[in-house]
């Protein structure tokens, strides 16, 4: 109710409202949730307007009846009503510059803190009645959050919770939802809100590449750090010196969007980085991952094994977790039981028992997969093999019937055996467990309206070893620039894709220490395309431009 329940009864006390017997009275007859100023107000004379009065004048506020205030009919639309509720403020006067509003609590000061950042104005703070304060907040905005006010199709939503309308006047408000827009317009994956020594810089990461996309005032930067912080729903506005984290749900176009968002102090403010998590991605099929015909084939076969390890490399921002998922929603079946544990859970999917990452209290991937080989699941996704202690309780629940897919950072498929026996996996168990390495890369897709046809220059043909036989039915394009794709000349990414096979050659090779090199060169021999090649397949399809190969696939060249 109020924030310091026992300093206001001292000033109550203190300015003759009610008397220390009172008080103590009260105090021993608390009951249930009641608070000491509810059990005063009913069992003496107190009033909340002397209550009210008492806070304004400690605080130095002025005291204001709102139902002897006569309000401009357009007071409502000065403070979104999303704020209004959130924080249990009205609007009561609006002179262009300075926005009085009126608050119950004047001890509760990390309100009186925040409200200027998020309201982004000039305010002047006056006191007045919890029941007057709510009263006319239903006045002002009805009993319900407005629909209809609600812009652009977005909805926002914290947890279970509805955050309620975002179309206020708040010009900070307006900003933060243009930003969202457009980053969600042009299908960016990342938001990046970094404070330079004179400026605020805003930049998205389009296909990959990061892109700076507007330049604000400095000044604004605590305003919309703090919009952002409200919006998650978790995270705190008051903390400045550490680093936070929190989730962002939106609905747009009837579309779910999860933003993941990410706080960390730098040496000219806050630097805010919001990963959008689109949930149409669950919806992936192996094709739409990049994976032509041939391949497909022969990692479904792999998806239908009863049991082994299916391990997915990568650098970070390859793909790896999503074509984890595009596997699983393959698979995901009633007849099976499929358990994840992931740090975080980007994206929750049907059907499946997710288990999150919490090392703060000892939910470790070790500790977590352990639990979860008590669930009798056929199906187990782990999120990364950091671990040796992660890495053999997986291979030993791969070799009492389990199927499990997880990720290694590794630069290819062969060096996933060196990085497993790195950690502490011995050979024999590597050789036995793991069924199969997908080393995988992300390549820009050529924009399909204005992708142009084109020939590959000398330079482009030594760098991926192509002669005149390969480039005879070659449809070879590059990358032009049009409205629709921003100039660049790509819209969207695929994989290219390097998959070793684990057969018996290859365990008895595990099993006698043979270099990744060796195993590499073997694997070749045996068919497997490295990912410079398959690369060149989707070159040659006129799908991806050789300069995208080239520079993707360059620790390939050799």
């Amino acid at each position: 109710m109020f924030s310091n329940e026992d300093y206001l009864a001292e000033l109550l006390t203190e300015s003759g409202m009610v008397t220390q017997d009172q008080v103590d009275e009260a105090r021993s007859s608390l009951s249930g949730d009641e608070t000491l100023v509810e059990r005063l107000l009913e069992s003496t004379a107190l009033t909340e307007r002397d209550v009210a009065e008492t806070l304004a004048s400690n605080a130095g506020m002025s005291f204001v009846s709102l139902e002897e205030v006569e309000f401009d009919p357009a007071i409502p639309s000065s403070l979104d009503e999303e704020i209004a509720r959130r924080y249990s403020v009205v609007p009561v006067q609006d002179d262009g510059l300075t926005l009085t509003i009126a608050i119950s609590d004047p001890l509760d000061f990390e309100t009186l803190d925040t409200l200027p950042h998020v309201i982004g104005r000039d305010l002047d703070i006056v006191c007045a009645t919890r029941l007057d304060i709510r009263n006319h907040i239903t006045r002002f905005y009805g009993a319900e959050l407005a629909s209809e006010s609600k812009p652009a199709g977005i909805e926002v939503t914290t947890g279970d919770e509805e955050a309620g309308s975002e179309a206020g006047d708040a010009p900070i408000i307006k900003l933060v939802f243009q930003i969202l827009n457009e980053a969600l317009r042009t299908r960016a994956s990342d938001i990046h809100i970094e404070p330079l020594e004179t400026s605020l810089r805003v930049r998205y990461r389009l296909d990959g590449k990061l892109v700076e996309v507007d330049n604000h005032p400095k000044k604004l930067l605590p305003a919309i750090i703090a919009r952002l912080k409200v919006m998650s729903g978790t995270m705190s506005i008051a903390e400045k010196r550490l680093p936070q984290d929190g989730r962002i749900q939106l609905k747009v176009a009837e579309k779910e969007i999860d933003l993941r968002v990410s706080s960390v102090p730098s040496n000219h403010g806050e630097s805010i980085v919001m990963r959008i998590l689109d949930k149409t991605a669950l919806l992936l099929g192996l094709p739409e991952l990049g994976f032509f015909s041939d391949d497909q084939t022969t990692f479904e076969q792999l998806l239908g094994l009863p049991d082994g390890i299916l391990l997915v490399t990568g650098p970070t921002g390859s793909g790896k977790t999503t074509t984890l998922y595009a596997c699983l929603n393959v698979i995901n079946r009633p007849d099976r039981k499929i358990i994840t544990v992931e740090d975080p859970v980007e994206y929750e999917l049907p059907g499946i028992n997710q288990v999150m990452v919490k090392a703060d209290i000892g939910m470790t991937f070790a500790a977590a997969l352990r639990a979860m080989l008590r669930q009798a699941p056929n199906i187990i996704m782990i999120g990364e093999i950091r671990d040796a202690e992660t890495a053999n309780i997986a291979i030993n629940a791969s070799l009492t019937g389990h199927l499990v897919f997880s990720t290694l950072h590794t630069n290819d498929a062969p060096s996933a055996v060196a990085r497993l026996s790195d950690i502490g996996v011995k050979p024999f168990l590597i050789a036995s467990a793991v069924r199969a390495v997908l080393a995988q890369r992300l390549v820009r897709k050529l924009c399909p309206i204005c992708k142009t046809p084109t020939e590959l220059t000398s330079k482009e043909l030594r760098a991926l070893s192509l002669d005149a036989s390969r480039m005879a039915e070659a449809e070879i394009y590059g990358p032009d620039g049009c409205e629709k794709c921003r100039g660049a000349g790509y819209r969207g990414r695929m994989g290219i894709f390097e998959l070793f096979m684990i057969d018996d050659e290859v365990r008895q090779m595990i099993n006698t220490n043979l270099t990744t090199t060796q195993l590499r060169r073997r694997a070749r021999e045996l068919g497997m395309r490295t990912l410079r090649e398959d690369g060149i397949r989707k070159v040659l399809a006129g799908v991806t431009s050789a300069s995208e190969v080239v520079h993707v696939t360059m620790s390939d060249a050799n």
